[in-house]
């Protein structure tokens, strides 16, 4: 029976539903962007959920190590969740690093109905901003396989959206994603 459930959750979307995965390096402002477009879409009624990439690793990965296997297993299981979402209906937010290129192709390929989003901030800003420590300990030799920093970050080579966080305001990031869904609701 597990068979026929996994082969259902892999079936494209239905149309009613749709991914909408931020990636980008920590401290790009995934989450920041990703909520707020959250409210805005809460805001027209329509059914909406956020998966965060921390969230998720405290709870549903956190089995899982930072190894390049443990990355890909937990962007699996995340877009595993975001399809199941969208195929009934819900605009799924995922706001994760995903850093590499093939996993985020893969969900795109299984569920169809895909809009990835760049949260593009130059590394030097993101360890700027720095909001959960993370380049300080990185750089003091206390984190391992940080992505960006000992770890390799691929930026989507074509992205529907695009959001310069060092150039541009959330309301500005905001307003592109929502140029990209709107249309696909």
């Amino acid at each position: 029976m597990s068979t026929d459930i996994d082969a259902r959750a892999t079936d494209t979307l239905d149309g009613t539903g749709l991914i909408v995965w931020f990636t980008g390096l920590s401290g790009a402002g995934k989450t920041t962007i990703s909520e707020a477009v959250r409210t805005e879409l809460l805001a027209r009624h329509l059914r909406v959920e956020v998966l965060d990439g921390d969230a998720v690793r405290k709870d549903l990965s956190k089995d899982l190590g930072f190894t390049r296997a443990g990355r890909d297993e937990n962007i699996r299981r995340i877009g595993y969740v975001a399809g199941l979402l969208a195929r009934n209906g819900v605009i799924v937010l995922v706001s994760a690093i995903s850093p590499y290129r093939a996993g985020r192709e893969e969900i795109r390929q299984r569920f169809g109905r895909f809009v990835e989003v760049f949260v593009n901030a130059p590394l030097d800003v993101c360890v700027e901003r720095d909001p959960k420590g993370l380049y300080k300990k990185a750089r003091a030799g206390l984190l391992m396989n940080l992505t960006g920093v000992d770890d390799p970050y691929e930026p989507p080579i074509s992205p529907e959206v695009e959001c310069c966080t060092d150039r541009e305001s959330v309301e500005d990031s905001v307003t592109k994603v929502l140029s990209a869904v709107l249309p696909l609701t």
